[in-house]
């Protein structure tokens, strides 16, 4: 990699400093108990604005935490799988590349940060969810709906935010490591610690497995074998100025299939055995910053610089198929002033500066270097009362290549009684094409195009919140939302060879989401989770999108958390995808099937500080395809140990 002495360089830096997270310990849901979207205790939403300081209670979109605990009681190994279980998320995945899709924007549309470094690969536009792994004590936030105003482009669907734990919240060793069926061996290693001034946490994750077919009919196991290392932390070096580093490296490698590019074949665009096909994504992520207070600590200011590098290549018996390199650089000034205890003014300015490379010359097409740079500006107003809560933001974004764009958002909730809060957001998006959308090239297959402009969406929601008792909400959200410019796939005539073009009608996304979070006994939880989406472009569904997606996870621990349980059980309706199985690769729509997955683990204390676990996952053995022709895993089995010292 071009620049990993660089990278591992901030990286090693990253492994001393320790920090809170924007100058705030982001321990909030690293020890706390948080029913999805309950109300008690309150967590601070890291992603929810620019200065990193508001909390749920006064979030005027629809947000959901999913705490370390609940990552812990599901035995959370992939970040996707618990994705599964919010509101307005679809997951589809396949060997090397797992997508998601929130409120039926694209997977691309949607910004993911980790540890407050922005991770998608520049060169795809997106970020594979699957390459994340749990860490002991990390917790998720999603942010639904349009977050452009605050964040830029890659926002048009919302947020998902990944914080792993801190030092402070989780001091000490904790491990675990577990095995089972198709030769799994999962582990994880983590430290954490602080002092007076300063926090530091390290971890390492491992997942390996030989997996099963993913071929319709196949008998090639389809495995994978995925390093995580990460560090972050801060000091102090006065009581108004930190500095703070973060630093990640995910390598994954893993085998695939292709599909029967045969014409003459009856299994013509079906996903076939493969011998010899694999992949290999390998990622650096570094962020470096410093954050300082005046005025009491009522004027804020954090300067911060962040790089990914980001490179995937596929192999085949006959050599080295496809390869890219993709890196950003970006750089973020946020200052945020208290005006008193209720009005909140941010301000914010990012520079960013992305490039890619197709890395493979024999593809044909140009192999040189294509770099976008742009310039953002943020202002953000904020105001949280007793009753009333309003929120403001506005962008304007500079960029090298397409027309300057300013995006809003504005958003107001108001609690009419105690347990009950109104709230209401509308806001507008937007989405610059990709480096493979403006540049790809695969010989005979695709052709980038270069005119491509961005896609723009506008969006509003309303919705409540209902507290029943002390310990349940349930959350309800009607949205609306309008896409224009959709970029998608055409193969004109004569040689039909797939390139991106902007649509001329507009796409539609709107729905009902439902969450419920309650403790319906001293030691019995329920969280659960309801979707209801239509998103049509021009009178048609779009693909991967289903209608109806459900979850609920069902929870038991024993008295003095001496041993738990949990039961997971994932609806996702019927999807509309498409299969290229007309030989002329024109695409054909095709209906994936509904399916149902149950999964039951279980835990018991066996002495203070070990433990015992085991899981099954896909209980009833479900057959189901994710991707057209992709056959996903059957029943899987677990058991394993875990330590805290």
């Amino acid at each position: 990699m071009r620049n990993l002495k660089l990278l591992c360089s901030v990286a090693g830096a990253a492994l001393v400093w320790a920090v809170p997270v924007l100058g705030q310990d982001a321990d909030t849901g690293g020890e706390q108990i948080i029913f999805a979207d309950t109300r008690l205790p309150e967590p601070i939403l890291v992603s929810a604005s620019r200065d990193g300081s508001l909390s749920r209670e006064d979030f005027t979109g629809s947000a959901l935490v999913i705490t370390a605990e609940q990552l812990e009681n599901r035995q959370t190994r992939d970040i996707a799988d618990i994705l599964r279980d919010v509101p307005g998320v679809a997951v589809a995945g396949i060997a090397g590349q797992t997508q998601i899709r929130l409120r039926g924007s694209e997977a691309n549309h949607v910004l993911v940060l980790v540890d407050g470094i922005e991770v998608s690969d520049p060169f795809a536009g997106e970020f594979d969810i699957g390459t994340l792994q749990a860490e002991p004590g990390a917790r998720v936030e999603v942010l639904r709906g349009p977050q452009s105003a605050l964040y830029g482009p890659d926002a048009i669907g919302g947020v998902v935010a990944y914080e792993s734990a801190s030092g402070r919240s989780r001091p000490g060793f904790a491990a675990r490591i577990e095995g089972g069926t198709d030769n799994t061996i999962n582990g994880a290693l983590r430290y954490g610690a602080s002092g007076d001034s300063w926090v530091a946490a390290l971890s390492a994750v491992v997942v390996s497995t030989d997996g099963q077919p993913n071929a319709r009919g196949g008998s090639r196991d389809i495995g994978r074998d995925s390093y995580t290392l990460a560090g972050k932390g801060s000091v102090e070096l006065t009581e108004t100025l930190a500095l703070r580093a973060a630093a990640r490296f995910i390598r994954t490698e893993g085998q695939t299939n292709d599909s029967n590019f045969d014409r003459t074949s009856p299994t013509f665009g079906f996903i076939i055995d493969s011998p010899g096909v694999t992949f290999t994504n390998e990622a650096v992520y570094a962020l470096v910053g410093a954050r300082a207070e005046v005025l009491d600590g009522r004027w804020t200011h954090d300067l911060s610089a962040q790089v990914a590098e980001v490179d995937r290549q596929t192999d085949s018996p006959f050599g080295l198929t496809s390869a890219s390199e993709g890196d950003r650089v970006k750089a973020s000034y946020v200052t945020a002033f208290k005006l008193a205890d209720e009005h909140n003014l941010t301000f914010a300015a990012d520079w960013e500066r992305e490039s890619f490379r197709n890395a493979l010359a024999a593809s044909g097409g140009f192999t040189g270097r294509r770099a976008i740079e742009q310039t953002g500006f943020v202002g953000e107003y904020r105001y949280s009362g007793d009753a009333f809560d309003l929120s403001a933001a506005i962008r304007h974004d500079i960029n090298d290549r397409f027309r300057d764009a300013t995006t809003f958002r504005v958003g107001a909730g108001y609690r009419i009684t105690d347990t009950t809060r109104l709230r209401a957001a509308a806001g507008s998006g937007v989405k610059n094409p990709g480096f493979f959308e403006l540049f790809g090239f695969v010989d005979g297959r695709f052709i980038g195009n270069e005119a491509l402009r961005p896609e723009k969406s506008t969006g509003w929601e309303v919705g409540f919140d209902q507290d029943i008792g002390d310990a349940a909400r349930v959350a309800v959200t009607y949205f609306d939302s309008e896409l224009e410019g959709e970029i998608f796939t055409t193969f004109p005539a004569p040689t039909f060879i797939a390139t991106p073009a902007n649509r001329t009608t507009v796409s539609q996304q709107r729905g009902v989401e439902v969450s419920v979070g309650a403790r319906l006994a001293e030691q019995w939880s329920l969280d659960a989770a309801y979707s209801y989406l239509d998103a049509e472009e021009n009178g048609i569904e779009e693909v991967r999108r289903p209608e109806h997606i459900a979850s609920a996870a069902l929870t038991w621990t024993a008295p003095g958390d001496a041993a738990s349980a949990t039961l997971v059980v994932r609806h996702n309706g019927a999807t509309p995808d498409v299969a290229f199985t007309d030989p002329s690769f024109r695409p054909v729509r095709v209906q994936l099937d509904d399916y149902t997955l149950v999964n039951l683990n279980a835990r018991v204390k066996l002495t203070d500080s070990v433990s015992g676990f085991a899981r099954v996952e896909n209980l009833l053995d479900e057959r189901y395809e994710q991707v057209f022709s992709f056959v996903s895993p059957g029943r899987s089995a677990v058991i394993g140990v875990e330590a805290r010292f």
